[in-house]
């Protein structure tokens, strides 16, 4: 006889029943067919929303670190990312531009975008996002600055409270050269202003 754990026979996500009694409070029954698995899939979910908080992101930047003498500066724009506001739990999304300046490191571009993920899939405002992202590049990198811009939708004002639907927000966090040069602030933000070209 196996001693296999049958594959079936998983135990069930702690949010489950939580969500469970979220319904019952609401006044729904979470018997019925539409909603017998939606605790379930609102706990996979989450998990999913959330999986930021099991990552590290000096660990991802560390494996595609390169010594190289480029001092010039390298941006990483419409980085498209999903997060949940910590306020309300409902999603907030938009685009980060991401710029740094080298001194003798870069970091593989996919990384990048990889980080922003990272702290997005967190409960989150969009300023300490936007601070985040900022702070573990100029933290691992070590670079002469750090330029990261993120504009966004969130849907705590589209769809409740003031209920505006045509409103966003933009946040910036600039850090040594970025900060102190207002020719490199500058060229940062022509560049971002350029919608993305077409290579087809």
């Amino acid at each position: 006889m196996s001693d296999t754990p049958d594959s079936e026979a998983t135990e069930s996500d702690p949010i489950e029943p939580l969500i469970e009694r979220l319904l019952k409070e609401l006044g729904e029954d979470p018997q019925r067919d539409g909603l017998a698995q939606t605790p379930a899939r609102v706990a996979q979910a989450m998990r999913f929303l959330t999986k930021g908080y099991q990552e590290d992101p000096t660990e991802i930047l560390n494996g595609a670190m390169f010594e190289v003498s480029y001092d010039e500066m390298v941006v990483v724009k419409d980085i498209e990312f999903y997060s949940l506001c910590e306020h309300h739990m409902l999603p907030f999304f938009g685009r980060l531009h991401v710029a740094y300046i080298p001194n003798g490191k870069i970091v593989g571009l996919s990384k990048i975008p990889r980080v922003v993920e990272m702290f997005a899939r967190r409960l989150q405002v969009q300023e300490r996002l936007t601070m985040e992202v900022a702070e573990t590049l100029e933290k691992v990198l070590q670079p002469r600055g750090v330029a990261v811009v993120a504009e966004s939708i969130h849907l705590c004002m589209m769809m409740r409270g003031i209920q505006q639907q045509n409103a966003f927000a933009i946040t910036s966090s600039l850090k040594g050269v970025f900060q102190s040069d207002p020719m490199t602030r500058s060229e940062f933000m022509e560049l971002i202003r350029h919608r993305k070209a077409s290579f087809a």
